[in-house]
């Protein structure tokens, strides 16, 4: 439930400009989670989240952000607990790269991935403990593969 809870507050901080932790927790609502401020204030540290200002000129949460670095998105998700308790194996299968998780962590982990915005991905299908990442070529799964290795090591 944890991580069920964490994927989508990281999904419903990039779809939408949440300010405060009541906003957050009244929108985790909306989407059936029965959670409290503080356990939404637990998440928040876990997930290293910090605020930004947003389109509107306001500030939201957002996921974290190394400074002066190239890499930053990629390394700021790295450091994610989602991703790196989760995942166990990555292998690739043509232009299918499968992930394998922890039981019941597949959704959390394809979640964190897919907010990396990886120009390789076509699409993503989690199940319970197996993501499926479709790749347009060969290549770009031999890619994939990489960048998800270097995210989890």
């Amino acid at each position: 439930m944890k991580s069920k809870r964490q994927s989508a507050i990281c999904k419903l901080i990039t779809e939408y400009e949440i300010d405060t932790q009541d906003e957050l927790v009244s929108k985790l609502q909306e989407i059936g989670f029965n959670v409290t401020q503080a356990t939404v204030s637990r998440d928040i540290r876990e997930l290293r989240l910090t605020k930004i200002v947003g389109e509107n000129g306001n500030p939201k949460y957002a996921l974290p952000k190394e400074d002066n670095d190239d890499e930053a998105p990629l390394k700021a998700r790295r450091l994610s607990r989602v991703l790196l308790e989760g995942f166990l194996s990555c292998e690739q299968a043509g232009n299918i790269v499968v992930i394998h998780t922890m039981s019941g962590m597949a959704n959390a982990v394809a979640a964190a991935l897919d907010s990396l915005h990886m120009t390789e991905i076509v699409g993503t299908i989690a199940g319970d403990d197996t993501i499926f990442m479709a790749v347009r070529t060969i290549e770009d799964g031999k890619k994939l593969k990489q960048k998800v290795q270097e995210l989890t090591s």
